[in-house]
């Protein structure tokens, strides 16, 4: 019998058959998720810091516009460094995976997605018409934000 790694959790051809199981996954999961949103808003706010403003000013772009710009990309770099944290504390807290988990993992990408990806595109492409997409992401973060009423410990109820 060999020994699995404390990452490996279920084998592709086992199908997850306990609650612990599940409970595994859905964390290695989350990990994964939390790791390349925080690895891409590090990489994101680097780009936004150093090489986008020569990027927009050799876009032709008055002063005026690449100094919103910059603001804009700075907003989204910051909310997605912020809810990349967010994922992270749900792959490691002590809550059991009900629906209700799955649910704000998945508003949080979602609001990573709309909120932050769409000010990316519109700073980048200089379309305003992309901030319409922003709110989208922002009511996704504040339904997930509010669903966290929901959620319990493992230690109190099933």
């Amino acid at each position: 019998m060999t020994s699995a790694k404390p990452y490996e959790t279920v084998s592709p051809s086992e199908p997850i058959s306990t609650p612990a199981q599940t409970e595994s996954l859905a964390g290695r999961t989350g990990m994964i998720l939390a790791g390349l949103a925080g690895a891409s808003a590090v990489g994101i706010g680097a780009f936004g810091a150093h090489g986008l403003p020569d990027f927009l000013e050799q876009s032709g772009l008055d002063p005026d516009t690449v100094a919103r710009r910059l603001e804009q990309f700075e907003t989204g770099a910051r909310y997605h460094l912020a809810h990349a944290i967010v994922l992270l504390g749900l792959a490691v807290a002590p809550l059991r995976w009900s629906g209700w988990l799955r649910t704000i993992r998945a508003l949080m990408v979602a609001g990573l997605i709309f909120f932050s990806g769409s000010l990316y595109v519109l700073v980048l492409t200089n379309t305003p018409v992309m901030g319409a997409i922003t709110p989208i992401g922002g009511v996704c973060w504040i339904v997930g934000w509010l669903m966290f009423v929901g959620c319990r410990d493992s230690s109190t109820s099933q």
